[in-house]
């Protein structure tokens, strides 16, 4: 690990996606850069197996936020981005699933390049798609849904708009995946509800994706509040929502992750 000192020869940031957990889905790519990396700042989402991919003589800083829970704040998580590229040559942000969804990726190369710093995107598998898969849920299948619509469950505050239109997201998709919905979801329901969804519609909740100790919940939109709370299900989790999950029964062969 070299120390890069000169403030005209910048260092670069790789905004990296590790994926929904699984280490075996982790790219070449990223896990390349997370071997080679002089500092690595990772997310609080991203699993033990993957942080053990990170080189020895790396500095290791922790940037984790979760609900209630902030280590940091977006500002100065991005403070520390621009601080190291002006100082190591290879500076890796590592975040959970991919950056550009739902990750403030966007946000953190935005002030980046805003910075005159280096930056390039290392896409990740989104969990949106890959814990439905560990479950035996297709997000599109041509017998049941041909649209997806992925949307966030917890919106932020002082957002480009002030709510999302889930009577539209009722309407116009046949598959809905939401992020970060737990804490939210009987709202959610209830708006989807409101949208024009029955209360037979089915849907799953999936904790900790495509990791050992994933678990599910499988019900419909008028059960699953009282599954919730019966089962004390807690985040961080996606929801699927929509006739695709009929075929968890069919397609959930696979009773072991990571065989």
């Amino acid at each position: 690990m070299s120390q890069n000192t000169s403030e005209t020869c910048l260092g670069k940031v790789y905004l990296v996606g590790a994926g929904p957990g699984d280490p075996g889905l982790m790219t070449l790519k990223g896990k390349t850069l997370l071997e080679h990396a002089d500092v690595v700042v990772y997310d609080a989402l991203v699993s033990p197996p993957i942080l053990d991919m990170i080189g020895e003589k790396a500095i290791k800083i922790d940037a984790g936020k979760r609900r209630g829970r902030h280590s940091k704040l977006q500002a100065e998580t991005t403070q520390i981005l621009i601080e190291k590229a002006r100082q190591y040559p290879v500076v890796v942000r590592l975040k959970g699933g991919d950056p550009f969804v739902f990750g403030r990726g966007g946000e953190e190369m935005e002030d980046l390049v805003n910075a005159g710093i280096p930056v390039e995107v290392v896409p990740g598998i989104t969990s949106g798609i890959a814990a439905p898969a560990y479950a035996g849920i297709p997000v599109t299948h041509r017998g049941y849904s041909s649209s997806v619509t992925f949307v966030t469950g917890h919106e932020a505050v002082g957002k480009y708009r002030p709510d999302i239109n889930w009577t539209a997201i009722a309407q116009g998709s046949e598959t809905i995946v939401i992020y970060m919905g737990v804490h939210n979801l009987n709202n959610i329901v209830t708006e989807l509800q409101k949208g024009g969804l029955t209360s037979d519609t089915p849907i799953a909740l999936i904790r900790w994706g495509t990791r050992p100790e994933q678990e599910q919940l499988i019900g419909t939109l008028e059960t699953m509040m009282q599954q919730v709370e019966t089962a004390n299900f807690e985040a961080p989790a996606i929801a699927i929502i929509g006739k695709v999950v009929e075929l968890q029964e069919i397609l959930n062969l696979q009773q072991r992750i990571n065989p």
